[in-house]
């Protein structure tokens, strides 16, 4: 860029939101609130009362909340994990994407992790992992993995903040005070646009084995136990796929969100669903041969104490949310965006709405049979989630859907300096890397030239006028 406010497109769209709220978004906010409220109202009747007022028992000592954990340290990879991914393979189409995924993964992990003090019942009790951990123990790798998780987002989510709180900063819009802060006296100089993307180029490479760890480090609090089950060496991938898959889902479904209370259909285009759904296609197609896989080996080992929770899903209690996961979860968004015609934003949310709510089927489906069928000779257990549960649930899914609108009312959604990049830099760049690695074909002199010097538009694949 030539300046930090030199901009060949019109940013009037993104800054547009910047310090402002219409009357949809008061109202929006008024009722995400209102669910809060009831939440903490649960939540202070949890803690008074203890975990009695939850459906929670011997031998079910887990449910709901543990699903809210994998959850939403799942929904965390759509940010850091795919933005990293896609910037270390320099998809030029990522740069109008990356924010709003990062966005989502600082919010995820936050209730990620809240879901589990809740289900302490005690909040001081997580003392006791830092004081008295051991080495040995899978939950004390989850407390480290996870903290540095979100050290790492925060860290990878400011970095590109920097240049458009610059932006923000001089053309006085919204809290100067907080972007001037924020920006680090960042003016754009060749030097500066240097060490930042440096630095980002090394958050991206850091940050994608350290979200790897962190799902692998939650499926390892299960497979590392002996209870039916659950103890199995694909849970680690199994679960490092479902992440993805349910991220890539709820990153979509933002995106969209986005797209249309912000009238950003210039920038997120259809061809970001597009893109965004063929990698959602590709995670549908490892799902269900993960579950597949899981399934099949279970059933065909015939273990009693395996089988007695294996058939509590496929044909006992459980077995309407299981075939409903299965079909609606991931067969029908493979047949969804199996077809360009599907791969427009209307389908992408509808298949990403499916996805989410079978992938939080499927976590409880992980936590709950198992515990019901104990592997000690205990009397079958039985589990019913109270209002306590669900409304402390939903107060958690408000106060995400809260602090996203929020961040969007405060900062730029879409990344605009990434943006402009991509129009000054990314072209030429494209260009060479285009010529690297198609082959050289020898002119009548003898020196290299490319087959399609010289040829006529329609000669390269192009229609004559």
């Amino acid at each position: 860029m030539a300046g930090v406010n030199d901009f060949s497109f019109s940013i009037k769209p993104i800054l547009d939101p910047i310090g402002k709220g219409g009357r949809g978004f008061y109202l929006a906010a008024a009722g995400l609130l209102m669910v809060m409220a009831v939440g903490v109202y649960a939540y202070v009747q949890q803690f008074v009362h203890g975990l009695g007022t939850t459906g929670m028992n011997r031998p079910v000592y887990w449910g709901v909340y543990m699903a809210n954990f994998v959850f939403f340290i799942g929904i965390s990879h759509a940010g850091t994990l795919i933005s990293a991914i896609l910037r270390v393979a320099n998809a030029e189409w990522r740069r109008p994407v990356t924010r709003c995924a990062e966005v989502i993964t600082v919010f995820a992990l936050i209730f990620g992790a809240l879901s589990v003090i809740i289900d302490l019942g005690r909040p001081d009790r997580l003392l006791f992992v830092i004081q008295h951990g051991r080495l040995q123990s899978p939950i004390l790798w989850d407390v480290c993995c996870i903290s540095t998780y979100l050290t790492g987002s925060l860290i990878y989510l400011y970095l590109p903040l920097i240049p458009d709180c610059a932006i923000l900063r001089d053309r006085k819009i919204g809290w100067v005070w907080l972007y001037t802060l924020l920006a680090l006296g960042y003016q754009g100089t060749q030097r500066q646009k240097h060490r930042l993307e440096f630095w980002i180029s090394v958050m991206a490479i850091l940050i994608i084995p350290i979200a790897i760890s962190v799902h692998t480090v939650v499926a390892y609090i299960y497979a590392t136990t002996l209870q039916p089950g659950w103890h199995s060496t694909i849970f680690g991938p199994y679960f490092v796929v479902g992440a993805i898959f349910s991220g890539l889902a709820g990153l979509m479904i933002a995106m969209a969100i986005i797209r249309k209370a912000f009238h950003l259909e210039g920038i997120l285009k259809d061809i970001h669903f597009n893109n965004l759904a063929l990698i959602l296609l590709v995670m549908t197609a490892l799902m269900i041969y993960f579950t597949f896989n899981i399934y099949l080996v279970e059933i065909t080992g015939n273990e009693p104490s395996i089988m007695a929770s294996v058939m509590e899903k496929v044909t006992g209690e459980f077995a309407l949310p299981f075939w409903g996961m299965i079909v609606g979860g991931f067969l029908v968004p493979l047949v969804i965006l199996s077809f360009p015609k599907g791969r427009t934003v209307t389908g992408c949310v509808v298949a990403s709405v499916l996805i989410l709510v079978s992938m939080w089927i499927e976590r409880f489906l992980i936590v709950v049979p198992t515990l019901i069928h104990p592997r000690l000779p205990w009397p079958t257990g039985i589990y019913n989630p109270t209002w306590v549960e669900w409304s402390v649930t939903a107060g958690c899914l408000a106060a995400f859907a809260l602090l996203y609108m929020l961040f969007a009312r405060v900062f730029p959604i879409v990344s605009i300096w990434e943006v402009q990049e991509g129009v000054d830099v990314a072209i030429p760049e494209i260009n060479k890397r285009f010529e690297g690695y198609m082959p050289d074909v020898p002119d009548e002199a003898g020196s290299a030239a490319f087959p399609w010097e010289g040829m006529p538009p329609h000669g390269r694949g192009e229609r004559e006028p």
